[in-house]
C-alpha cells in the first residue's frame, strides 16, 4: 500500500499550478527547481497517476486527474490553514466558539447583518445561536449556557448592557371587530376579545404578564404562530413593527389605537454572567448590535433594510 501523500507535496502541487511552471514555483517557495521536479514525481509515483503532460510544451500543463488531484489539494490545504488559524487565535485569547442566545424581538435584519459581519471578521470562531423569549434568555445565561444573551428581562443577576430599544406595535386582521371600530379602542372593549401573548417556559415571567389586557387570552411560545394568527384574525395582538412592516403597508394588518395603549417601547440589553467577562469575538458582537440597532428603521420593509443595513453600510 502507498503511502499517503504529504502536506508538503500537495503545497508543491499547488504552487506548480499557480505559478505555471517548476522554475516559477521554486522561487515561490525558495527551493531549487530540482526539488519542486523530484516532488511532484515522487507524488506522481505515489498516486499512480499522471498529474502533469511535460512533453510537447513549453511549461507543464495539468492532465485531467491532476486537474481533479488538485482541487483535493486546495480543500485539503484550506483545511490545514484553518487549523493553524484556529490554534493561533486561540493563542492570543480569542474563543474558539461562541454561544449566543437572542429574545425574538430582535429584529431579524439586524441579527442577519451582524451575523453576516461577524462571519467575514472571525472565521475560525464557532457561533451557536439560541433564539427564545424573555426569561429564558436570561436562563441560558445564569447556566452558562450562553456567552452572551440579547433581550429586555431586568429581573436578573447579570451584567447589563443596553444596546437599543424595542418596540411593540397592538395590530388585528382588518377584519377584526376591533380593527373595524375606526376609532380609539377603550379598554373595557378590549376584554372581549382574544388577546395572544406570547410567554416563555422559564420560571422568571411564571406569574407575570407584560402588555395583557383581555380577559380572554391566548399563550403562545413563539413570535411567529403569534404573526400567522394574527393575520388571520384569530384575535389581537403586539408585534415589532420591523416584523409586520409589509403587512401594515399592504393592508394584511391594522395598527390599533387602544386608549390605554399604544406603541410599547423597551429598553434592549445585551447581557453576560457577572464573573465572565466576554471574549474579543463576544464584546465585539455587542457592539455590533449597539451600532446596527442604533441606525436601524423599525418600519421599514425587510427588502429595503437589507440594502439600508448592510455590514458595510452600517460602518
Amino acid at each position: 500500500m502507498q503511502p499517503n501523500p504529504t502536506l508538503d507535496q500537495l503545497q508543491v502541487l499547488l504552487a506548480v499550478a499557480e505559478t505555471g511552471s517548476f522554475s516559477a514555483a521554486g522561487r515561490k517557495l525558495n527551493r531549487a527547481q530540482s526539488v519542486i521536479s523530484y516532488t511532484i514525481a515522487n507524488l506522481e509515483a505515489q498516486l499512480e497517476v499522471k498529474l502533469f503532460e511535460r512533453e510537447g510544451t513549453r511549461e507543464p500543463q495539468l492532465t485531467e486527474m491532476g486537474k481533479a488531484v488538485l482541487e483535493d489539494a486546495r480543500r485539503m490545504s484550506g483545511v490545514l490553514q484553518r487549523l493553524r488559524s484556529r490554534v493561533e487565535s486561540h493563542a492570543r485569547g480569542l474563543e474558539s466558539e461562541v454561544a449566543l442566545s437572542i429574545d425574538v424581538t430582535l429584529p431579524a435584519p439586524v441579527l442577519i447583518a451582524v451575523l453576516k459581519a461577524f462571519e467575514a471578521r472571525y472565521p475560525t470562531v464557532t457561533l451557536r445561536l439560541s433564539v427564545g423569549t424573555l426569561g429564558l434568555i436570561v436562563d441560558q445565561v445564569v447556566k452558562g449556557e450562553a456567552d452572551i444573551g440579547v433581550g429586555g428581562i431586568t429581573d436578573a443577576d447579570v451584567r447589563l448592557i443596553e444596546i437599543g430599544d424595542v418596540t411593540l406595535v397592538p395590530v388585528a386582521a382588518p377584519d377584526h371587530p376591533l380593527a373595524r371600530l375606526k376609532r380609539a379602542v377603550a379598554q373595557e372593549e378590549l376584554r372581549d376579545h382574544v388577546q395572544l401573548v406570547v410567554t416563555d417556559p422559564s420560571r422568571r415571567t411564571a406569574g407575570k404578564d407584560f402588555g395583557v389586557f383581555a380577559y380572554r387570552t391566548w399563550r403562545l411560545t413563539d413570535m411567529h404562530t403569534k404573526h400567522l394568527m394574527l393575520r388571520s384574525g384569530i384575535g389581537w395582538g403586539s408585534l415589532p413593527p420591523w416584523m409586520i412592516a409589509e403587512d401594515l403597508a399592504k393592508g394584511r394588518l391594522v395598527e390599533l389605537e387602544l386608549e390605554s395603549f399604544s406603541k410599547a417601547r423597551g429598553p434592549l440589553y445585551a447581557m453576560h454572567r457577572n464573573d465572565h467577562n466576554p471574549g474579543p469575538a463576544a464584546a465585539w458582537l455587542i457592539g455590533e448590535f449597539k451600532q446596527h440597532l442604533g441606525c436601524f428603521n423599525e418600519y421599514a420593509p425587510d427588502e429595503v433594510l437589507a440594502k439600508e443595513h448592510s455590514p458595510l453600510d452600517a460602518r
